[in-house]
């Protein structure tokens, strides 16, 4: 792995910016997209976030390396001027186009939503109600699932996070996390600048499906300051569409490696133990709960279920072990 600083952390600790550590008033929201397709999606994003009841929230709306998408939301929103839409200035990706809605955000507090995800009725008042605890750094949200026909019978609730939203084991009352979904989390803008924002080694691009962004950021804020809360409150909600596309076997397959592969680049950022934490969790109490339900019902589909878990497990452990053996073989050759 390269010994420099990225580009992209560079882009944030280099600005300066004064910042009232004690308050937290004002809020702005961070939705960035990348593709055309998403293109009625992204429109009911932003307008469940201008839809908020009380002081609408400053909206930047960064487009990322698709000049087709930023002259099309340039014309549908340049006459609102609550929405300031932007060209990603950073490295191409999910993380380089967060750091640049971030440098362009006022508010005391960063929110954000993904560009195919709607904010429910009262989301601003659930994630600002925390910021008056000057301890807590970031509050994550429930990403409930819209799915674009039923729910897969095979696909058992605690791999929910394959399709970006909350699954079975998380908490189902507000309590410390290690790292919200990013497709509804908040965070301090004043803990942002002080570890350099997101990482561009991690974080999806385009459509590949690898994340670890959320995790490797909340690991360097719990270490710059060790009061610092990441909360989780499920009264913050998202509905998250699902495309057709992330209904299948082959998705899954694909996004649990991936995933595994995304853990081997924060563990070699950080540490194993920090980057495992919540799995470790995970995969000795909630997957065991799930095999045992799901395989003691008998049925087709919940014998279906309780093979997925174990598939589950399987690839996301094969892309770990991967990602790190070329990790260290890279670092050998260097």
């Amino acid at each position: 792995m390269p010994d420099d600083v990225p580009a992209a952390r560079h882009s944030l600790l280099d600005a300066t910016d004064d910042f009232d550590t004690e308050r937290a008033e004002s809020l702005s929201v961070v939705i960035c997209a990348y593709t055309t397709r998403r293109w009625f999606d992204l429109c009911r994003s932003v307008q469940s976030v201008l839809s908020q009841e009380g002081p609408v929230p400053e909206l930047i709306l960064v487009i990322d390396h698709c000049d087709e998408l930023y002259v099309r939301a340039c014309n549908r929103y340049c006459m609102d001027e609550r929405v300031t839409v932007l060209a990603n200035a950073d490295t191409r990706g999910l993380s380089g186009a967060r750091n640049t809605g971030v440098r362009a955000a006022h508010g005391d507090v960063v929110a954000f939503v993904d560009d195919d995800a709607r904010a429910e009725p009262g989301w601003t008042q659930a994630l600002m109600h925390h910021y008056g605890n000057r301890g807590v750094a970031g509050v994550g949200g429930y990403a409930d699932p819209s799915w674009p026909g039923d729910r897969p019978r095979w696909l058992p609730q605690e791999f929910d996070w394959v399709v970006g939203c909350s699954y079975v084991g998380q908490p189902t009352r507000v309590a410390p996390v290690r790292n919200p979904i990013g497709c509804n989390m908040s965070m301090r803008r004043s803990v942002l600048y002080a570890v350099g924002g997101f990482r561009s080694e991690v974080g999806r691009v385009g459509s590949v499906p690898v994340g670890g962004e959320e995790t490797e950021l909340c690991i360097r804020i719990r270490a710059n300051e060790d009061s610092n809360q990441i909360l989780f409150d499920p009264d913050m909600r998202v509905q998250h569409h699902v495309s057709p596309d992330r209904t299948t076997l082959r998705y899954f397959v694909r996004r649990c490696r991936h995933e595994g592969l995304s853990k081997a680049v924060v563990a070699e950022l950080t540490t194993a133990s920090d980057a495992l934490s919540s799995e470790c969790t995970y995969t000795l109490h909630v997957l065991p709960r799930a095999v045992l339900r799901e395989a003691g019902s008998m049925r087709r589909d919940g014998l279906a279920r309780a093979a997925v878990v174990l598939l589950g497990l399987v690839v996301t452990t094969a892309g770990y072990v991967q990602g790190r053996t070329t990790i260290r073989l890279r670092t050998r050759m260097t």
